[in-house]
């Protein structure tokens, strides 16, 4: 084994490792958005908006990752009857379908947030003569939010691991960026360590400022 080979093509992996990071923040964002929003519609009182975000949630939660992809990447050219795909189409494919796989789950894990909030409160904040929509706003979300940090950092975790599929669409983020040193190189074993070592400080350290962001919030709290 060659371990100079790792330490030679440390920019380019570090590099890919960025490219990753991106990537999961754009889709991360996007999840949160439909989240969100899936996530009132859930808890609708509205059967057909229910029944709405019930199939959009069990669809994203219940098939692969990778076959999301693909339906996204093969199925809006057909849609939009494209000739030929824009430059760079697959970052925009790739990052639309973690944020639609990512929306599903956050949608869950908001109206686990939004329900274990004591009802008490929303009806506290109407007899103070607010909306539904402003106690929503000004009284639930605020503390639903503190409580759904952790599992909305396990799931950008989650999703950060999982965006080594969409090197199945050449997005060279680093496990792509990996595997063509390895054919380069034909240095396979410390080029994959490396690669998992890479992704090893990126999961801790987000797990690090999830914990912070935990903390401080709950200091918060108490003054």
């Amino acid at each position: 084994m060659n371990w100079h080979v790792v330490v030679d093509n440390m920019p380019i992996l570090a590099k890919g490792a960025l490219l990753t990071l991106e990537l999961t923040a754009g889709a991360v964002a996007i999840g949160v958005v439909i989240g969100l929003f899936m996530a009132l519609a859930r808890l609708s009182k509205h059967k057909v908006v229910r029944a709405g975000a019930i199939a959009y949630i069990d669809f994203f939660r219940g098939t692969p990752l990778l076959v999301q992809i693909f339906l996204v990447y093969f199925g809006i050219p057909m849609l939009l009857k494209w000739q030929t795909m824009p430059d760079n189409y697959q970052y925009t494919a790739g990052i639309l379908a973690m944020g639609l796989n990512s929306g599903a789950y956050i949608a869950e894990i908001f109206r686990a947030g939004i329900q274990s909030i004591d009802r008490g409160q929303s009806e506290a904040a109407r007899s103070l003569g607010m909306t539904q929509a402003q106690a929503l706003r000004y009284v639930i979300l605020p503390q639903a939010f503190k409580r759904t940090i952790p599992p909305l950092g396990n799931e950008f975790i989650a999703l950060l691991k999982d965006s080594s599929l969409l090197s199945i669409i050449a997005i060279q983020e680093l496990f792509y960026t990996g595997k063509i040193i390895v054919g380069r190189t034909y240095q396979p074993l410390p080029m994959y360590m490396a690669v998992a070592l890479y992704y090893l400080v990126m999961t801790q350290l987000i797990a690090q400022w999830v914990a912070y962001m935990e903390r401080r919030l709950g200091k918060n709290d108490l003054r």
